[in-house]
C-alpha cells in the first residue's frame, strides 16, 4: 500500500517543477530501499514471541498492577479488572480500548448455569 502512494507521489512530482519536500523526498527513499515483497513472502516469517522478562516491568495501564501472560491466547492478563491485552507480533498492545473483557463470558456462564 505504501510502495503504491509512494509510486504515485513519484509520478505526480514529475510532472512538476517545483522541488518535492522533504516528506516526499523520504517516502520516496524509503520506497526505494525496500525490496518488495510478495504476500507470500510475507506470512512466511513466524510471529515474533513475547519476551516474559518484560513482564517484570509491564502493568496495567488502568490499575497500575502487575500483569498475567497466557501462553495459549497470546494476552496479558489483569485479573482484577478482568481484561485482557493482545501481543501482536511480540509486542503488547497496552491501549485499553484494544483490550478484551474476559469476566464479563465467565459471569454469563454462571448465569446459564443457574
Amino acid at each position: 500500500m505504501l510502495s503504491g502512494v509512494c509510486a504515485r507521489l513519484a509520478s505526480a512530482l514529475r510532472g512538476t517543477r517545483a522541488p518535492p519536500s522533504a516528506v516526499a523526498l523520504r517516502c520516496l527513499h524509503a520506497s526505494s530501499s525496500r525490496p518488495s515483497a510478495d504476500k507470500s513472502e510475507r506470512t512466511e516469517k513466524p510471529p515474533r514471541a513475547f519476551d516474559q522478562a518484560l513482564l517484570e516491568f509491564l502493568v496495567c495501564p488502568l490499575s497500575k498492577k502487575p500483569l498475567r501472560y497466557e501462553a495459549s491466547t497470546n494476552e496479558l492478563i489483569n485479573e482484577e479488572l478482568g481484561i485482557a491485552y493482545p501481543i501482536i507480533d511480540g509486542i503488547p498492545n497496552m491501549i485499553p480500548q484494544a483490550a478484551r473483557m474476559i469476566h464479563q463470558n465467565k459471569k454469563q456462564e454462571e448465569v446459564e448455569q443457574h
